[in-house]
C-alpha cells in the first residue's frame, strides 16, 4: 500500500482505508460552524483551545508513524488533512481570543507540539534502531490514544448528570463510530495492532453516546416548558463547579487521532462547554427554571 491511498495488492484494507479517510474528513470539519460563529462575534465566548492543541498533536503523531511504517498511505493523508484543519482552528482562536486565553495556547502549542514532539521524534527516530522504531513508535500512539479514552467517559457523565444530549448532536457521534468501525478494520486487513486496538474502545463509547442520545435527547418539560436547573445554593454551586471542571478534563483529552477516533469529538466537547454556560441563562420563549 505504499504506492498510494489505494492498491488492488489489498483491496479491503484500502477499502476501509478510504472509507475512515471519508469519515474522519467529516468529523475534522464538524468544529467549522463553531469557528464561524467566533469569527462573527470575533469572540471565542470561553471555548478551550486544547482541544485542537491536543488533536494537532495527535495527528503529528500519526503522521510520524505513518512515515517510519512507510506502508500506511491512508493514515499519512488524512492525518496530514487534520493537520492544516486544527492548525487554522488554532490560528483562529489566537485572533479572537482574550490575552489570557491566548498566552495558555500557545503555552499548550509549545509544551506539546513543539516539546513533546520533539521529544518523541528523537527517542524513536534517534535513540532507537531502525527495526524497533515502528514498534516504539506505535506504542507511544497506543498509548496516547488509550489515555484520551478519559473524554468519552467525562462527557458521558455531564451528559447524565444535566439529563440532556440537546449539544450532543447524534450525526458526530454516528459519523465517529463508523470512523472507528473503519480504522479498526483497517489496522485488522493490515495487521496493525496499534491501529485496532483503540478502535475498539472507539466504537465502544460511540454506541454508548448514540444510545444517551436516545435517552436524553429531550430535556425535561413541565406543562410544555423545558426546565433548566440553576445553582442557586453553595452546594450547587459547587456541584456545577465540579462539572465544569469535568468538561474542562474531557475537552483536554479529546484528541482526534484519526487512526483511533474515540468518541471524544471535539465539537461534542466544545457544545458541551456552551451547555455549561446556558444551563443557568434562561433562553428565549417558554423557558422555566428551577
Amino acid at each position: 500500500m505504499a504506492g498510494g491511498l489505494f492498491s488492488m495488492d489489498h483491496p479491503w484494507a484500502s477499502a476501509f482505508g478510504v472509507l475512515g479517510n471519508i469519515f474522519s474528513f467529516l468529523v475534522f470539519l464538524a468544529p467549522t460552524p463553531t469557528f464561524v460563529r467566533v469569527c462573527r462575534k470575533k469572540s471565542t465566548e470561553g471555548f478551550s483551545s486544547v482541544p485542537y492543541v491536543v488533536a494537532l498533536f495527535s495527528c503529528t503523531l500519526w503522521i510520524l508513524y505513518a512515515m517510519v511504517k512507510t506502508s500506511s498511505a491512508p493514515l499519512l493523508t488524512i492525518n496530514a488533512f487534520g493537520c492544516v484543519v486544527e492548525a487554522a482552528y488554532i490560528v483562529v482562536y489566537l485572533v479572537y481570543a482574550p490575552r489570557p486565553a491566548r498566552l495558555r495556547t500557545l503555552a499548550s502549542f509549545l509544551l506539546l507540539n513543539v516539546a513533546a514532539f520533539s521529544l518523541v521524534v528523537v527517542v524513536t527516530v534517534v535513540a532507537v534502531a531502525e527495526p524497533r522504531r515502528v514498534k516504539v513508535l506505535g506504542s507511544i500512539c497506543l498509548a496516547f490514544s488509550m489515555a484520551v479514552f478519559v473524554a468519552p467517559m467525562s462527557v458521558i457523565l455531564v451528559v447524565v448528570k444535566t439529563k440532556s444530549a440537546e449539544f450532543m448532536p447524534f450525526s458526530l457521534s454516528f459519523f465517529l463510530t463508523l470512523s472507528a468501525v473503519a480504522w479498526f478494520f483497517y489496522g485488522l486487513f493490515t495487521k496493525d495492532l496499534y491501529v485496532t486496538v483503540p478502535n475498539i474502545g472507539g466504537f465502544f463509547f460511540g454506541c454508548i453516546q448514540m444510545g444517551l442520545y436516545f435517552c436524553y435527547r429531550k430535556p425535561k418539560t413541565a406543562g410544555g416548558l423545558t426546565i433548566l436547573p440553576t445553582s442557586s445554593t453553595a452546594a450547587d454551586t459547587a456541584a456545577a463547579a465540579q462539572l465544569a471542571e469535568e468538561v474542562e478534563l474531557a475537552a483536554a483529552a479529546g484528541a482526534h487521532a484519526v487512526a483511533v477516533l474515540p468518541a471524544s469529538a471535539l465539537p461534542v466537547l466544545a457544545e458541551l462547554h456552551r451547555m455549561e454556560q446556558e444551563i443557568g441563562t434562561p433562553r428565549k420563549g417558554d423557558v422555566k427554571t428551577i
